[in-house]
């Protein structure tokens, strides 16, 4: 109980510090709570609703709905900002604990927070939706608790057996292309529902007939049954559960021991490149050399370029098949779409650099020398963009049968490229946060700054697409012609953008470098 007691206070006092850093952190963790019990609140009430459907129909939602969490649980860690920073087993491999106890330390802390607890209130709505009489409640609790403990365990078994890996570029290249193909799965219901090979509840009927005899789909079953088939089951998970902490403890206890290789030293080459030859030496030409390297290098950045040509390429292919809207209007939007997600990665330009930031500030005199900065980052990425955005627009144009729209939908790309790079400029340095350096892959910000992660992309998102109504309405009344213009008025964008965001970052310098600097 000592080691629960200190978890559970530890990870309590990691989340109250967030209340005493600057407001920005303070605004993070105040919407982060309020959206965790927003969804929470809603995830119940979604829940209890399941009792409005036939049984057979409400056990396979509820089937389907627990698989789901257990496999969430298992990725998300791993993609989103920053949420098991705190529990890195190379972080804790000096602590005096043996390694069973570290385990429970470590299950403690991963049950304790915002984003737990709200998974514990949704899970319990199958009570609500699902438990009848007596027997449903006795069994549906300790059901509802052993599907939580479950969706810690694999959580902790997953990212304990992966932070060796992750802690290497190779490792993190393969689980970035691994789960962004695990996220393009879920396209797949909707792909199997218009291909004409069942109606919707057939399908939900004969997933939740497979899903039923996994560990989740147990639990929900017991829930349903509240007899003794379903005490049986309960017995089964709690196997299961028992079995992967047993496989997570052997897992830390290699993980203890194992030496991080993410610190060797690596071979570094001299080359002359085609930026050396075009763009006249300077500070520009030093940004834009040094951006095309972390393009070419980064992990976090080969992430976003990959999911924006994937994502379109699955869509362009569903929409061609004619499972969605059809017209020249399709490659268009699909392109803008592309150039939404490629320029969203500057929304935090100055994230990735971390501490060393300091040497560009040294060099940054005045707003027109950050205002160069900017430019360099956003040269460096167009360069790599603009093809890939030709590319998408040529194959989604092809797919879809409208060649003739080919050049609008580059039009429209290279507009929504510009009004994202205007909008970056302003969002990384009035939101700015730390992107740690090596944990993963997927890790948006440092501990605490989760929040603000999600503040300033969401702000990016809606600002972008905001600003590209002015050509994607009349566009939706046929006149393509307005695509012509949105170069130009991405540009317009760019340079307004930019400058704006040299004169907010050049004054607040000092906090610029504070935030982009917390140690990961």
């Amino acid at each position: 109980m000592t080691t629960v007691r200190l978890f559970a206070e530890l990870k309590l006092r990691l989340l109250a510090g967030n209340l005493r850093g600057d407001l920005a952190r303070k605004l993070g963790f105040v919407f982060t709570l309020v959206m965790a019990a927003f969804l929470a609140a809603l995830g119940f009430f979604l829940m209890s609703l399941v009792r409005l459907a036939q049984p057979e129909i409400a056990a396979d939602i509820v089937i389907v709905v627990f698989t789901l969490f257990l496999v969430s649980w298992m990725i998300v860690p791993l993609l989103a900002f920053g949420l098991d920073d705190t529990l890195d087993p190379a972080r804790l491999a000096l602590f005096p604990l043996p390694t069973a106890r570290l385990a429970v330390g470590m299950f403690t802390a991963s049950a304790t927070g915002v984003w737990p607890a709200a998974t514990l209130i949704v899970t319990a709505g199958a009570l609500a939706g699902l438990a009848s009489g007596a027997g449903g409640i006795l069994i549906g609790v300790p059901a509802v608790l052993l599907q939580f403990a479950l969706c810690l365990v694999a959580s902790r078994l997953v990212t304990t057996s992966l932070s060796s890996a992750l802690r290497t570029r190779r490792g993190r290249d393969v689980l970035a292309v691994a789960a962004i193909g695990a996220v393009l799965l879920f396209q797949l219901p909707n792909l199997l529902i218009n291909s004409d090979l069942g109606d919707p509840l057939s399908l939900l009927h004969g997933t939740a007939a497979v899903l039923r005899w996994t560990p989740s789909g147990m639990a929900a079953h017991a829930i349903a049954d509240g007899g003794l088939v379903g005490v049986a089951e309960l017995a089964v998970v709690a196997l299961v559960v028992v079995a992967a902490a047993w496989l997570w403890i052997k897992a830390l206890s290699r993980a203890l021991v194992t030496p991080d290789v993410s610190n060797e030293a690596a071979t570094v080459r001299r080359d002359s490149g085609l930026v050396d030859r075009i763009v006249p030496d300077g500070p520009l030409a030093a940004v834009v050399t040094k951006e095309l390297k972390y393009i070419r290098r980064e992990p976090r950045y080969r992430v976003v370029w990959f999911t924006a040509v994937v994502v379109t390429a699955v869509l362009a292919i569903s929409f061609g098949r004619g499972d969605g809207p059809s017209g020249p209007g399709v490659p268009i939007m699909l392109t803008a779409a592309g150039g939404l997600m490629v320029s969203l990665q500057l929304c935090n330009a100055f994230g990735i650099d971390g501490r060393s930031l300091w040497m560009n500030a040294v060099a940054i005199g005045s707003e027109r020398g950050l205002s160069v900065d900017l430019a360099g980052r956003h040269l460096a990425n167009a360069l790599v963009a603009a093809p890939m955005l030709v590319a998408i627009a040529v194959v989604t144009g092809v797919l879809t049968g409208s060649p003739g729209a080919i050049v609008w939908a580059v039009f429209a790309g290279l507009g929504a490229l510009g009004i994202g790079f205007g909008v970056g400029a302003v969002t990384s340095v009035v939101i700015p946060y730390t992107i740690p350096e090596r944990l993963n892959a997927f890790t948006g910000a440092a501990p605490g700054q989760g929040g603000q992660a999600f503040a300033s992309s969401m702000g990016a998102m809606v600002g972008i697409s905001l600003l590209t109504l002015p050509f994607i309405v009349p566009m939706l009344f046929g006149l393509l012609w307005v695509c012509a213009l949105a170069p130009f008025y991405g540009l317009a964008a760019e340079v307004l953008g930019r400058r704006l965001g040299a004169r907010i970052g050049f004054a607040r310098m000092p906090e610029l470098l504070a935030a982009v600097s917390k140690p990961a």
